[in-house]
């Protein structure tokens, strides 16, 4: 793991930890000064039986404010992650190949081996009051999910929504995660004092589907629910419908039930694009694809045989379709940091390298980045 002087975050926890489990691969050797590897090497493991099957690498991050590079199309300049890895073991997840750099695999460890800034609120509110911020927008759930499992352990999430409330920042908050609905009192706390932009990703109503080719998320249903009380609150829901599957969540009858459901549940604007499978993610969603849809390999392979992006025609006939879907139903396109109809969203799905660049400076930095730039696009405001 490359970051500087992190230690554990011991929390009295009796659970099958380990405080004192060796530093994870990425850790060793990471130009840390000698007390910083004793830190390092302090780091606390924790496994609890309400994970089965996971293993969280409890850390203190010196920082959590992420610049995206100047030359990335993303509307927002900065982003929060406070977990690294994602529960929701999306199989399509682009931010896959990120956990290689903490020397984990793009498979199960992604799934399974969750790195946990256990101080982001602090260290997060510590940044945003520093005199050079200028209370951009920041963007949350752009490379993986905050509101993942998780987050029900360790619960910091109402800590970074008040740290950016209270410094006047606004943000917006992309997510799979129908545990979203426990902060719904602190959002509209915050939206009295910040504009705040609020998407769900949702690409399928097929439940059998969602539950092999996303298994850790809410089912497709709950997370309809999740809209409706979202709008219920006085949000103006944004959905990004995607990744939409070839042969799979792709077609007319698809996007019109997908697109009638999810404004009828009382989103206001959709924006929806096609998988992209980058290297990680790739082989990943075909060892899935060759178990669950063999007959779909072929036509995959030819799809995806020059890039990991499919066919532009491909690409603008889907998007052609869907807008059309949602325009019959009542639906703005576009939305929630206005991504390109090309683009694929966050989590793991967006079609822009600015996560790639933003988590790769994420390891060379020692401390946090405050230039400013225009001010990002807000939409989807509660």
């Amino acid at each position: 793991m490359r970051w500087q002087a992190q230690t554990h975050g011991a929390h009295g926890r009796d659970d099958g930890n380990d405080a004192g489990a060796p530093a994870l691969p990425g850790l060793r050797h990471a130009g840390l000064s000698e007390a910083g590897r004793r830190d390092a090497e302090r780091r606390r493991t924790a496994r609890t039986p309400q994970f089965a099957g996971m293993t969280f690498h409890e850390v203190q991050a010196r920082s959590v404010l992420n610049r995206v590079p100047e030359a990335s199309a993303m509307p927002f300049r900065w982003t929060v992650n406070p977990y690294r890895g994602c529960t929701h073991a999306c199989r399509y997840c682009y931010a896959r190949s990120t956990h290689e750099y903490l020397d984990l695999d793009a498979g199960a460890d992604f799934d399974q081996q969750i790195v946990v800034k256990t101080n982001a609120p602090d260290v997060l509110r510590a940044e945003l009051s520093r005199p050079t911020w200028t209370r951009e927008s920041v963007a949350l759930g752009t490379n993986t999910d905050p509101y993942q499992r998780a987050e029900g352990r360790y619960r910091l999430m109402p800590g970074i929504i008040a740290a950016l409330a209270d410094t006047g920042t606004p943000f917006s908050i992309l997510t799979k995660g129908t545990l979203l609905a426990r902060d719904v009192p602190e959002l509209a706390t915050a939206a009295r004092s910040v504009p705040v932009g609020v998407g769900v990703s949702l690409a399928t109503l097929d439940s059998r589907l969602a539950a092999t080719v996303e298994p850790g998320t809410p089912a497709p249903a709950a997370r309809l629910a999740l809209i409706e009380r979202l709008r219920t609150a006085g949000a103006d829901v944004h959905v990004m419908a995607m990744p939409l599957l070839p042969w799979l969540s792709d077609s007319d009858a698809q996007l019109d039930a997908l697109m009638r459901a999810v404004r009828a549940a009382g989103a206001s604007s959709v924006l929806a694009g096609a998988l992209h499978l980058r290297p990680g993610a790739r082989q990943w969603y075909m060892q899935w694809l060759r178990h669950e849809h063999p007959h779909l390999v072929d036509g995959y392979e030819r799809l995806y045989a020059r890039s990991s992006y499919a066919p532009a025609s491909y690409r603008s006939s889907l998007t052609r379709r869907a807008r059309a879907a949602a325009a019959a139903h009542g639906l703005r396109w576009g939305g929630a940091h206005r991504i390109r109809s090309d683009d694929a969203p966050p989590h793991g799905t967006r079609g822009s390298h600015a996560d790639v660049a933003t988590t790769r400076a994420e390891h060379r930095r020692s401390g946090s980045s405050t230039s400013a730039s225009a001010p990002a696009r807000q939409a989807a405001l509660f």
